[in-house]
């Protein structure tokens, strides 16, 4: 492949459309944010690294939730479309996976005429001048529009164009082991009961336990068809991710993942396991570990200081990575992308787009600083740091 730029401007109808948007990273995040800054008028191009059907051991909890709630922006048609948390739940007041989660989000925007999904594309680099955001990819293209939004995650590119000074999100001081069994695999007597719906949360040891029952994969909640999601809070490891890369320094590089995971570490969680977690989220964790099927992830933490810069803007854990006891994680997404877009569609196209994303960033950047060192707390706590 040529070695040449080439550059490749995302033309939009002005009469038709407030401009257009580059969104990097199709999570959860990003795909939320390219439906709200449709229903803004922009023309949306999503880019993400990897395909369109990313694994993960990570739930939400959407029970109580809207399921008929109503976007405070219209769509194409000029009606209230559903809001990004009625077609999260799929219709269903529970907790889900998060890649059932993610699934329906990806077709909603595959749906939307206003936006494009771009997989195994990687983004390089990102820059801007007066007229334009653009971004670079590993291919050597480079994509133009009038703003450039990172939700790419912990690990954001993006962030390197917003926040220079401050790019890199910082281990917490513990790791997770994340698990989804099938309920249909493990012991009819270490099932869970019928009504239960929230999650369990126990401590064992050093260690913290949070079980959470999922719907099943074809969305039933009968006992047997249901799946169990776990979360093992572990601050003992660290030094095996240091050993394998996965943490360099105090940043979060990745997870380790199945196969990656030695033999030696399984057998010590399978150990542990056996003592420390009561039915049925023993019989849980040990169907992982029996599988090979575990994802061990280093909690990384960031604190803002800006998230928008120019034409370039930060939305969910590219703009403020917050440990999962907060609870808060997908809430905060979905309040990143509602905010931005609302601030667009008032601006625009009276406002420049700098204004329209400092207007942004005062509606999200304190309350997200907030929610992070709250949980800093729990972190510190947890693995043993001082305050």
């Amino acid at each position: 492949m040529s070695t040449d730029i080439r550059e490749t401007h995302l033309a939009a109808d002005r009469r038709e459309s407030r401009g257009t948007a580059i969104v990097v990273g199709a999570s959860l995040s990003g795909l939320m944010t390219g439906l709200t800054l449709s229903r803004a008028g922009l023309h949306v191009t999503v880019l993400e690294r990897s395909g369109p059907s990313p694994q993960s051991g990570a739930a939400l909890g959407l029970v109580g939730v809207d399921l008929d709630g109503e976007s405070r922006l219209l769509d194409g048609s000029n009606r209230r479309a559903p809001s990004l948390i009625a077609i999260a739940a799929g219709g269903s007041s529970a907790m889900h996976s998060w890649s059932s989660v993610h699934a329906r989000l990806r077709i909603a925007a595959e749906a939307d005429p206003r936006v494009e999904l771009r997989h195994h594309t990687v983004v390089a680099d990102v820059g801007q001048d007066a007229d334009a955001a653009w971004v670079t990819t590993s291919d050597g293209d480079t994509l133009r529009a009038d703003v450039v939004v990172g939700a790419d995650g912990h690990r954001s590119v993006v962030r390197r164009g917003v926040a220079p000074h401050k790019p890199d999100a910082t281990f917490a001081g513990y790791v997770l082991w994340l698990g989804i069994a099938q309920e249909s695999d493990l012991p009819a007597a270490h099932r869970l009961g019928r009504h239960q719906e929230g999650p369990d949360m126990m401590s064992g040891g050093d260690d913290y336990f949070v079980g959470y029952p999922l719907l099943g994969k074809d969305g039933s909640s009968a006992v047997g068809s249901r799946q169990l999601g776990f979360a093992w809070f572990d601050a003992t490891r660290n030094d095996l991710f240091r050993e394998k890369g996965r943490i360099v320094g105090d940043v979060v590089r990745r997870s380790l993942r199945n196969d990656d995971i030695p033999e030696r570490t399984y057998r010590e969680l399978e150990a542990q396991a056996q003592k420390l977690w009561p039915q049925p989220w023993r019989s849980a964790v040990l169907d992982r570990i029996g599988r090979r099927r575990l994802i061990g992830t280093p909690i990384a933490e960031y604190v803002p200081d800006t998230i928008a810069n120019g034409r370039l803007a930060l939305v969910g854990n590219a703009a403020h990575v917050q440990t999962p006891m907060t609870g808060q994680g997908f809430d905060q997404s979905v309040q990143d992308a509602e905010a931005l877009a609302e601030a667009l569609a008032a601006g625009l196209p009276g406002s420049t787009m700098e204004e329209c994303l400092r207007s942004y960033q005062m509606t999200r950047l304190h309350s997200a600083r907030d929610l992070v060192r709250s949980g800093q707390q729990f972190s510190r706590s947890f693995s043993g740091e001082a305050a």
